[in-house]
Parts: C-alpha cells; sequence; structure tokens
C-alpha cells in the first residue's frame, strides 16, 4: 500500500483592534484605586479579577457621576471590553450597547468619542463571526472621524485597518489590501516612517499578504515591522515577541523550520520576562512552538507545550473560553498525528461545545471544530459520523462566510476526500472541482492551497485510471509549490511522490525512480532522518522497486520506514501496521511466507487495536492474511478471514467500492479451489460489474 494523500491547512490569523481604558476626570481616591487595579489586573492577563475591580469601578463611577454619564459609559466600555477578552460575549454586549447608548445621548450621535464604543461593538460582532453587523459599525466609526478629524489623522488610519481586518476575515482580500494600504500610508505620512503604529500597519499588511501566498512581500514587511518595534520599543517589548512570532510562523509555512524556531523560543522567553509564566500570550507562544515540534515530527517535545499551554489558558481565561477550545483543538490534533484517536475524540468534543456555547452554533469556528472531529471519524474510517459533520460544517461556513470563501473551498474538499475514501468518486470530482474554482478566484492561481487543490483532483484522476487528466494537474501542482514554497520544501516533496506514483502505476518506473529519490532527498533535508513523512516516502520508493522486482533494493528501504514509525509514532500506530503490511507483502512476493506470515498477524492486530474491527484497513490486512493461507493451502483458514473482509469492505465503502472487487475476485479462486463453482460465478460477475462502472 502506498502512503499517498494530500495535505490541508487552515490559519485562521485575527488582528486586534485597539481597545483601551482613558483617564476618568474627577474621579473620587477610591474610584481611582478600582480604576488603576482592573487596569494593572488587566495588564497582567488577570481578567477574573480586573472584572471584579472594574464592577467596583462601575458602581462607584454610577454613585458619583451618575448612571447616563460619558465617565460611567468609558467604565461600562473598559467592562464590556473585559468580558471580551475572557470570550463572555453575551455580558461584554449590553454592556457596550449601553455605553454606546450613553455616548450618544450625552455628545451626539456624531461625537468622536463615540467611535471607541462603535469599534468595540463592532469587533465583538466580528469575534461572533456576525460580519454583517460588524460593518456598519466599522463603517460608521471611519465616517464619524473622518468628518471630525483631517482625513489623513492615526484615528482615520485605525477605522481603515478595522475595516480592513473585517474584509480579509470575509476572504475579500482586494478590499482588504486597498484599506490596510490607505491605513498605512496615514500612518506613516503622521507619524513617520517609525512609530509603533506604524509596525502595526505593516505587520498586517504582512498577514494578508503571508494569507495570499505572497511570501516575498510578506517576509519584507514582517522584517520592517519587527525592526521598527526592537529600535522604537526595546528588544524584549512584548509588541517585539508579537514580530518574531509571526517573522517565525511565516518561515514554518515556508517550511523553514531551522529558521523559524529561534525567533519562537526568542519570542517565549520575552513573553514570560515581560507578562510572567501564566499570561496569555505566553500560552499562544507555547503553542506556536509546540506547533513547529509537531510539524517536525518531534511528538515528544510539543506534547507538554500544549499541555502547559492549555492549563495556561484555562486558569486565565476560564474554561469555556474561545482560546481554550482552540487549545484543546491544537492538543487533539497531535494525538490524531500519533494515532490517539481515544485520547483526541474528547478534546474536539469539548472544544466544539465550547465554541457553540461562547459563540453560537453558526460561527465559522463551530464549522472548523466539526470539521477536526468529522477528520478523525475520516481517519478512524468511521464515515458515516464523519459526513453529517462535514456537511454542517459546510452549511455554516457557506452561510456566515459566503459561498465563494477560501474556507468554503476547504470544506468542500475535506468532503471530497470523504467520498474519495468511500469510493464515491463521482461525487467527489465536483466537489474537488468546485473547491478548486474558489481558491483560484479568490487566491489567485499560483497560490499553494490552490496546488493542493489541483494535486487532490489529479489524486482522484489518477485513482480512477484517467493518467492523461491526472499527469498535467500533477505538473501544474508540483510547478506551483516550487515557485510559491521553493524547490525544498516538504510539500514540493509530495508532490513529486504523486506524480512518481503516476509514472509508476503506468509501468514508466525509470521516470518514477528519480522522482521517489528527489522527494527522499528533500524530506531528509527539511525534516531531518527519523520524520514520519520521511518513513513515507522511503516506503513509495521501496514499492517502486519491489514492483519492478528489486527486492533487495526495497528491503532495507521498507526496513528504514518500519524503524522510523515505530521510535516516532509507537508500535500500535496504524502507520506502523501499513508498514508492517507493506514489508510483509515483499516477503510473500520474494516467497518467504515463514516472514511474511507473523509481520501480516502483526500488522492485523495493530489495525484492529488502532482503528478498531470494521476499518476498512482491517479488511486489508484480512485479505493479505487470507491470501497468505490461500497461498500456502490453507484454504479452511483462509476463507473466513476473506468473508470478514469482505463484509467490512461492504460495509464501510459501500457495496460497490473497487476495493470490494479485489476481495470479491481473490476469494471467487478460493471458492474455484473448493468445487463451489456457483458461488465463484457470482462473486466473479460482481467484481465485473464493479469494475465496469468505474471505466
Amino acid at each position: 500500500m502506498r502512503f499517498r494523500g494530500a495535505i490541508f491547512c487552515l490559519t485562521v490569523i485575527l488582528s486586534c483592534v485597539t481597545h483601551g481604558s482613558g483617564t476618568v476626570y474627577g474621579q473620587s481616591p477610591a474610584l481611582l484605586e478600582a480604576f488603576n487595579r482592573y487596569n494593572a489586573h488587566y495588564q497582567q492577563g488577570q481578567y477574573s479579577e480586573a472584572i471584579q475591580y472594574a464592577t467596583e469601578a462601575l458602581n462607584l463611577a454610577e454613585d458619583e457621576f451618575g448612571p447616563d454619564h460619558p465617565n460611567t459609559a468609558q467604565i461600562l466600555n473598559d467592562l464590556a471590553f473585559l468580558y471580551d477578552t475572557q470570550g463572555n460575549y453575551s455580558e461584554a454586549k449590553p454592556l457596550y450597547h449601553r455605553s454606546l447608548a450613553i455616548y450618544e445621548k450625552a455628545l451626539g450621535p456624531e461625537h468622536p468619542d463615540l467611535t471607541t464604543g462603535l469599534n468595540n461593538l463592532g469587533s465583538l460582532y466580528l469575534a461572533q463571526g456576525n460580519y454583517a453587523e460588524a460593518e456598519p459599525l466599522f463603517q460608521r466609526s471611519l465616517a464619524i472621524r473622518e468628518k471630525n478629524f483631517d482625513p489623513e489623522h492615526p484615528n482615520v488610519a485605525e477605522s481603515l485597518n478595522n475595516l480592513a481586518v473585517l474584509y480579509q476575515t470575509q476572504g475579500n482580500y482586494a478590499e482588504a489590501e486597498s484599506f490596510y494600504q490607505r491605513s498605512l500610508e496615514i500612518k506613516e505620512k503622521v507619524l513617520g516612517p517609525e512609530h509603533p503604529d506604524v509596525a502595526t500597519g505593516l505587520n498586517n499588511l504582512a498577514l494578508l499578504y503571508q494569507t495570499q501566498g505572497n511570501y516575498a512581500e510578506a517576509e519584507s514587511f514582517y522584517q520592517r515591522s519587527l525592526e521598527i518595534k526592537e529600535k522604537v520599543l526595546g528588544s524584549e517589548h512584548p509588541d517585539v515577541a508579537m514580530g518574531l512570532n509571526n517573522l517565525a510562523l511565516l518561515y514554518q509555512t515556508q517550511g523553514k523550520y531551522a529558521e523559524a524556531d529561534p525567533l519562537l523560543r526568542r519570542s517565549l522567553e520575552i513573553k514570560e520576562k515581560a507578562l510572567g509564566p501564566e499570561h496569555p500570550d505566553v500560552a499562544t507562544g507555547l503553542s506556536n512552538l509546540a506547533a513547529l515540534y509537531k510539524a517536525q515530527g518531534n511528538y515528544a517535545e510539543a506534547a507538554p507545550l500544549y499541555r502547559r499551554s492549555l492549563a495556561i489558558r484555562e486558569k486565565a481565561l476560564g474554561p469555556e473560553h474561545p482560546d481554550v477550545a482552540t487549545g484543546l483543538v491544537s492538543l487533539a490534533s497531535l494525538y490524531n498525528s500519533q494515532g490517539k484517536y481515544a485520547e483526541a475524540e474528547p478534546l474536539y468534543q469539548r472544544s466544539l461545545a465550547i465554541r457553540e456555547k461562547t459563540l453560537g452554533p453558526e460561527h465559522p469556528s463551530v464549522a472548523s471544530s466539526l470539521g477536526n472531529l468529522a477528520g478523525l471519524y475520516d481517519d478512524q474510517g468511521n464515515y458515516a459520523e464523519a459526513a453529517p459533520l462535514y456537511q454542517r460544517s459546510l452549511t455554516i461556513a457557506e452561510k456566515a462566510l459566503g459561498p465563494e470563501h477560501p474556507n468554503v473551498a476547504l470544506y468542500l474538499n475535506n468532503l471530497a476526500l470523504l467520498y474519495f475514501h468511500q469510493g464515491n468518486y463521482a461525487e467527489a470530482a465536483p466537489l474537488y472541482q468546485r473547491s478548486l474554482a474558489i481558491m483560484e478566484k479568490t487566491l489567485g492561481p499560483e497560490h499553494p492551497d490552490v496546488a493542493l487543490n489541483i494535486n487532490n483532483l489529479a489524486l482522484l484522476y489518477d485513482t480512477l485510471g484517467n493518467y492523461a487528466e491526472a499527469e498535467p494537474l500533477y505538473q501544474r501542482s508540483l510547478a506551483i509549490m516550487e515557485k510559491a514554497l521553493g524547490p525544498e520544501h516538504p510539500n514540493v516533496a509530495l508532490n513529486l511522490d504523486n506524480l512518481a506514483g503516476l509514472y509508476e502505476a503506468r509501468g514508466k518506473y525509470a521516470k518514477a525512480e528519480p522522482l521517489y529519490q528527489r522527494s527522499l532527498a528533500i524530506m531528509e533535508k527539511a525534516l531531518g532522518l527519523d520524520h514520519p513523512n520521511v518513513a513515507l516516502s522511503l516506503n513509495n520508493l521501496a514499492l517502486l522497486y519491489k514492483t519492478w522486482g528489486n527486492y533487495a533494493e526495497a528491503e532495507p528501504l521498507y526496513r528504514r520506514s518500519l524503524a522510523i514509525m515505530e521510535m516516532t509514532l509507537g508500535p500500535d500506530h496504524p502507520d506502523v501496521a501499513t508498514s508492517l503490511n507493506n514489508l510483509a507483502t515483499l516477503f510473500r512476493a520474494q516467497g518467504n511466507n515463514a516472514e511474511a506470515e507473523p509481520l501480516f498477524q502483526r500488522s492485523l492486530a495493530n489495525a484492529e487495536k488502532a482503528l478498531g474491527p470494521e476499518h476498512p484497513d482491517v479488511a486489508r490486512s484480512l485479505t493479505n492474511l487470507a491470501g497468505l493461507f490461500h497461498a500456502k493451502g490453507k484454504l479452511v483458514e483462509a476463507e473466513p478471514l476473506y468473508q470478514r473482509s469482505l463484509a467490512i469492505m461492504e460495509k464501510a465503502l459501500g457495496p460497490e467500492h473497487p476495493n470490494v472487487a479485489v476481495v470479491l475476485d481473490s476469494y471467487a479462486a478460493l471458492l474455484r479451489e473448493t468445487g463451489q463453482d456457483d458461488g465463484a460465478k457470482e462473486m466473479e460477475d460482481r467484481a465485473k460489474a464493479i469494475r465496469a462502472k468505474y471505466e
């Protein structure tokens, strides 16, 4: 069995709208003390304590100034912001509304002081995925500021930035870029080229370019932003840590792990020193460093960082904050990669429950959680559980983001992949095609995510034997990846593997070999000699040599692949079962049944333990073990294995999946040998009809 497939990455980066507490004029000493305390606790990430003192300040302000005074409105806004920061939107929203109503009544509908409340309420709706409510608030804030200030005032730039964030979140990148650029131009002209707000503008524009796959532009803007922050704020300021983090994440996206690592470490050190070891921003730094280790296959290093990050978030933000949900997803994803499905599932489920409760059942983040849980079930072969989750995820995304958002393309792709796994190729093809069309329209024809979509469509055609359609798609995907990410990125290696697999399927072994070899070299250089993806490349090259009849070349590659899998993933991971199966098939091809049998049996036991007794991979192991018994003349032992394999395949994949035809043919051959010609004929006819469906 060849390891082939696609990578699906979605990074959503939110840029924060500026909030902050100003001075409350004419305040009593008691109010001043409460005011200072809640600000101090907020700065330390101690939000529950901050809320306590902000509530006290609000009560004092209402007594001192009255319930409808602008000073009371300011503290209402600050208290709302604290709840907002905790993800407690139901508490925050009415406070924002009340604050805004006081300002409008006291100051009039076009006073500049209203704009902070408009921006804050708009950002709350943005966080909730309620973009239709957010946009008019941001637009009204901009209009008030343009009317009351010079059109090149920094406050106008802030409102332009907020609208840009909204448009970027909606996938409207052309509008976002225009607003970001205008905001940045104002800041540079009014504040000077080295002001911290200019650095923020550069950072936000860099985020947009990174999302669009324009990595060269993004790097330049990130670097300039970081230089300004270090010069103006000092090398140990939290904003410098953010700049280091963002540049590191860009490098990680490009597969430049060696460059990303020291930046993430330095960012984390600054945050811990400046903010304390239990600040939510420290949790973010830990999670990002863990993600780097996970990408490098260093799961043992990643796990404790993810756990510490989650613990900090739960303590600082409470157990039901959206950021806690994000931490749960990160840890669950690690467990999923390790094949620890039983540990991953409750984390995904808890994350989904938190997001549904805090954000509402139709928020884009809920769609993401549904997709994560569906992906887990998909990996386990539990397609009946996965399908409705993927479908609900897609429905939410289309409603919240519109039918042409890149995230909608992602969910279409995931649902198509499920249909692909089920052998439902007619359903998969239009979803892949629609996903690709959306990606090309929103991201441009040379974005890495477009390449991934092209690769997936090519893999579908490849599986159907439509090599003439698949080959140019693989080649185009590879060309995009090489141009966007560089010739030594791990995703380039995956593209090379898939193109090589196509040549192998067509019997063009001499064309396949150098592609597999280049893929392996890239993986080893980028990820290290012991990464699971290196094991996959070794496996694929070994399979080529086996197919070519070069068993002496294949065996050490299979053995090395298996050793890496066992070392990095543990002996019970499903990919270990696949490696055992592949080595066993090599021994069987060599006529070495004595070596093959215990490997097939171990592969079967492993697959049953990791995936459950009714997974298609279990059926594959049963078929292979049955084939071995069949070849050895142990027909009594072979028949129940074929029967069980067939039952699993039909239940999991449907009665007309191509893999069902494979089992039917094998079982039919056994029946003929035992004189059961009528049963054999029936199975042969079924297998022939299944194959005809896909010709």
